[in-house]
């Protein structure tokens, strides 16, 4: 991790709680932060060409309308895809105290239009007239003049970073979940070297465009991870584009600033729901990264989601998983976009869509569509305490419609909850991290495909069960079922079920029979099942033992009170 992007983010965050606490509560701070530091993030990318930008705008501003203008000033601005040809930026406007509710507004107007829109998802506007009420605006502005972005100084990881651990601050004060805006950075590369570690020679050679998409990108780390790792790692030569939408106003105002401060075309980062408003309607990607909401409901858009899962065409016809957690839906929407010719996805999920859901449920019939097109190539556990917001066990499920030869029709189960480091200090809930030997550990166990203590391959059939209906009859009726008695079992798909009726329940319940018109077939994965080791049980001496010892202890510590 980078050392010095919690001492930035405290720093930050101080400077606020020294300017903000009459004017705020302390759940808003993030609301008039954020902003603020984009804002000075995108000045230090402009500085260098700031006087430039100026001279360009006064002398072709009578002559260029709006749009013919707009080429002039970006290669004014030194190639970049924003510029500002006011003749303010946050330390110039620090010079002017008076006047500084004019020249702020001078300032904003002066960014271009793409900008301006990032601005707009803050809401900017309600903070100002806060600011401006208080006589804060020129503090705010005075104290962020101060302090250094730079991106010569302050790369793209470390500035996630500082984006990541603002929001966890601010979601911690207001009650929010954090985790649903970002994922730790290590925990991308991770994914990021799984979804590669098989796959490089596809992305050697010169000319090669590749599409990397998030639905819900958050901050915009996993995008921007995915990309710096194929050009640093792989071929710098790789046009890697990327593509992400996400709901949350303020993160998506946050990933579209980065995704243009990086000199992407930032129209690709697109806000919205991508359950109820796929802004990539149509479009397919090679790559695909998430880690959606852990159980969030999708209540507020069950009616477009299950009029489209009556479409058969839908994204969502082979079903749906309970109201109250959408994750499933967003593999569903990332399958949907998947290449004709290959693509991979890699997405974090906590436990619920692994094993909930009984057959015939929505989140079953998802994983036996899943299994059944033999899409699943593994899943990964991952240690807990890995997030900001959560301690709970995780998992990146890798989806793929191109299978390795070695790889068709099995699943992969890596259990690697112990590989991971404790930190230094928490973060919220994340008390451990990936290092970069983790990571390669991890990668070489997926890579060598074996069994092992920690790796285990099954076919797709393994995970599927029929679920049979077993009756037994009423005392005076031996012809009719007594319903009270019902039961079922789960039978795997690779057994005979009458010989396994005959193995496993006659012997037990002699007069029972199975009510074939019932079945349903299941598909679900018990990672604990497949990886419990058995404890043998303490031999009766050793317990014994231990229990006359225990009571000559208590005996001897009541011989020491009566003594006293």
């Amino acid at each position: 991790m980078p050392n010095n992007f919690t001492e930035k983010a405290n720093f930050i965050w101080q400077v606020a709680d020294d300017i903000l606490h009459f004017a705020f509560k302390a759940h808003e701070y993030g609301d008039a932060i954020l902003p603020f530091v984009v804002l000075r993030r995108l000045d230090q990318v402009l500085e260098a060409k700031k006087d430039a930008v100026i001279k360009a705008y006064d002398q072709f501003k009578g002559s260029l309308d709006e749009e013919r203008i707009i080429p002039v000033l970006k290669q004014a601005a030194g190639g970049t895809n924003f510029y500002n040809h006011s003749l303010y930026d946050l330390r110039r406007l620090a010079q002017d105290s008076k006047n500084i509710e004019v020249n702020f507004d001078n300032y904003l107007n002066g960014y271009s239009k793409n900008v301006r829109e990032i601005i707009a998802n803050f809401q900017l506007e309600k903070i100002l007239t806060r600011l401006n009420k208080n006589n804060l605006l020129y503090l705010m502005v005075e104290k962020f003049a101060a302090i250094d972005l730079d991106p010569q100084k302050v790369s793209n990881h470390e500035m996630g970073y500082i984006f990541e651990e603002l929001l966890r601050r601010f979601s911690e004060m207001s009650n929010e979940t954090a985790g649903e805006h970002y994922t730790p950075r290590e925990v991308i590369r991770l994914m990021v070297s799984l979804m590669f570690a098989e796959h490089k020679d596809d992305l050697k050679g010169k000319g090669i465009i590749r599409s990397v998409f998030d639905p819900a990108c958050g901050t915009g780390g996993m995008l921007i991870t995915a990309k710096e790792y194929i050009q640093e790692h792989i071929n710098a030569d790789v046009e890697v584009v990327m593509y992400g939408q996400e709901l949350n106003e303020q993160t998506y105002a946050i990933a579209k600033s980065d995704v243009l401060i990086m000199g992407e075309n930032a129209e690709n980062i697109r806000q919205g729901s991508s359950f109820k408003n796929d802004r990539f309607k149509g479009q397919q990607f090679t790559y695909m990264l998430s880690n959606p909401p852990f159980g969030v409901s999708w209540k507020m858009e069950e009616d477009f989601i299950k009029n489209e899962a009556n479409d058969p065409h839908g994204r969502f016809s082979v079903g749906t998983p309970r109201t109250s957690d959408g994750a499933l839906l967003f593999l569903q929407h990332m399958i949907s976009k998947m290449e004709a010719n290959g693509s991979r996805i890699a997405i974090i999920f906590n436990g619920s869509p692994l094993f909930t859901g009984d057959a015939g449920s929505g989140e079953s019939d998802i994983r036996k569509w899943i299994l059944s097109n033999d899409w699943l190539e593994a899943v990964i556990a991952m240690p807990t305490d890995m997030f900001y917001n959560t301690g709970i066990a995780t998992y990146i499920w890798m989806v793929t419609n191109r299978k390795p030869k070695h790889r068709k029709g099995k699943v992969q189960l890596i259990n690697a909850v112990d590989f991971a480091a404790p930190m230094r200090k928490s973060l919220g809930s994340k008390r451990q991290f990936f290092t970069d030997t983790h990571i390669k550990d991890i990668t070489k166990i997926y890579t060598d495909f074996a069994e092992s203590k920690v790796s285990k391959i099954f076919d797709n059939e393994d995970f599927g069960y029929t679920k049979v209906t077993v009756e037994r009859p009423l005392k005076d009726n031996p012809k009719k079922a007594d319903s009270s008695l019902r039961d079922y079992e789960k039978i795997p798909l690779k057994d005979d079920i009458d010989a396994y009726f005959e193995r496993e329940v006659k012997p037990h319940v002699p007069d029972a029979w199975m009510d074939r018109s019932k079945d349903k077939v299941g598909y679900e994965i018990s990672f604990t099942k497949y990886f419990y080791e058995y404890q043998p049980l303490r031999s009766l001496a050793e317990i014994k033992a231990d229990i006359l010892k225990l009571e000559a202890e208590t005996e001897g510590l009541l011989g020491e009170i009566l003594e006293r």
